[in-house]
């Protein structure tokens, strides 16, 4: 039987306590040294030239340039979150190779930094308009769940909190056709999506799904293999991600016990008939809308995209026969 844990986690979302005298990630008091910790990598503000760019925020009319984007923490998070930084730089910079053979629970800590980063400053932007409005500051119960839990897993960093079984997230890599000089970030703070990129290879992670999403492109996945895909082939395997993580119907079941020091958070199966009410019902127009979203720099309106009563058109699979296409036939730019 275990005993009652020693360690006291933290969830910001509860009571929706954000302040910047507080540490982002254990809630420690900050009363003597305010560290903080760049939402992105100091390594990748430097190298892109992002420091000096603006970041527009969840209501997409304010904006902050990249470098004020920081999170208030304890020596102790700074130390870890630095050295995390170090080791995924290292990783990239190897290329595909060095990131596919990355450990997947500290790649799901350095993208669930990058995203919860975001989330902390909309909240805290958020929570600051509503007390000038004089307007209680609120989310539904729903989403402080979902978004407590995200925060529970990251604490893992610092914490000690042990996953079980099989990791609550997907995290799926390709090879890719990008310089080193190509930084394309894409998120979704409030379905916990991150995409990332660069120097040859591609990043999609649903941070909260149980896998559900990676498992439900598998067949895909198998077919792409080692091929290096053409970036609007990226940009669809994206927007396929993104809308089904949408989809997502219900909330992942997790088990949570205490251990002897913290803290067990196993995936629960889920029983072979609850598979076929995983996700909602597809809608080919909302997904033409999607595409139309990241296929924007290659200039293809909605009507191109999807002329109904045709499916939308694909740049991965051959909508009559289902055969991957190979990189090489498209007659886009890169």
């Amino acid at each position: 039987m275990n005993t009652k844990m020693s360690y006291q986690f933290f969830n910001p979302f509860a009571n929706l306590f954000f302040d910047d005298s507080t540490c982002f990630l254990t809630g420690a008091s900050l009363t003597e040294t305010l560290d903080t910790v760049s939402v992105f990598p100091d390594w990748i503000l430097d190298q892109y030239g992002y420091r000096e760019k603006r970041f527009k925020m969840m209501d997409f009319v304010t904006s902050v340039n990249y470098q004020d984007l920081r999170m208030t923490c304890t020596p102790e998070v700074k130390q870890a979150i630095e050295a995390l930084d170090e080791e995924v730089r290292s990783a990239m910079e190897q290329g595909f190779e060095g990131i596919v053979a990355f450990n997947p629970h500290r790649l799901f800590l350095w993208m669930g930094r990058i995203v919860y980063g975001i989330l902390y400053h909309d909240m805290l932007f958020e929570k600051k308009t509503k007390a000038l409005q004089k307007k209680p500051f609120s989310i539904s119960e729903k989403l402080k769940q979902r978004l407590g839990l995200f925060h529970l897993m990251l604490q893992s960093l610092v914490a000690p909190l042990q996953f079980k079984g099989t990791y609550p997230w997907s995290i799926s890599v390709v090879r890719l056709k990008y310089s080193k000089e190509v930084f394309n970030y894409k998120d979704d703070t409030i379905q916990l999506m991150f995409a990332l990129g660069m120097n040859g290879f591609g990043i999609i992670a649903c941070l909260q799904d149980n896998g559900f999403v990676k498992q439900e492109h598998k067949n895909l996945l198998e077919k792409i293999g080692s091929t290096i895909l053409h970036p609007i082939q990226f940009e669809e395997l994206c927007a396929r991600y993104f809308y089904y993580n949408y989809l997502l119907l219900p909330q992942p079941p997790y088990k949570i016990e205490p251990t002897s020091d913290g803290m067990s958070l196993e995936t629960v199966s889920l029983q072979p008939e609850e598979h076929h009410n995983i996700f909602g019902k597809w809608d080919d127009q909302i997904f033409a809308k999607v595409l139309t979203d990241y296929w924007a720099p290659w200039g293809l309106t909605r009507k191109q995209i999807h002329d109904f009563p045709n499916p939308p058109i694909s740049f991965l699979e051959n909508s009559q026969t289902y055969e991957f296409i190979q990189p090489d036939t498209i007659p886009l730019l890169f």
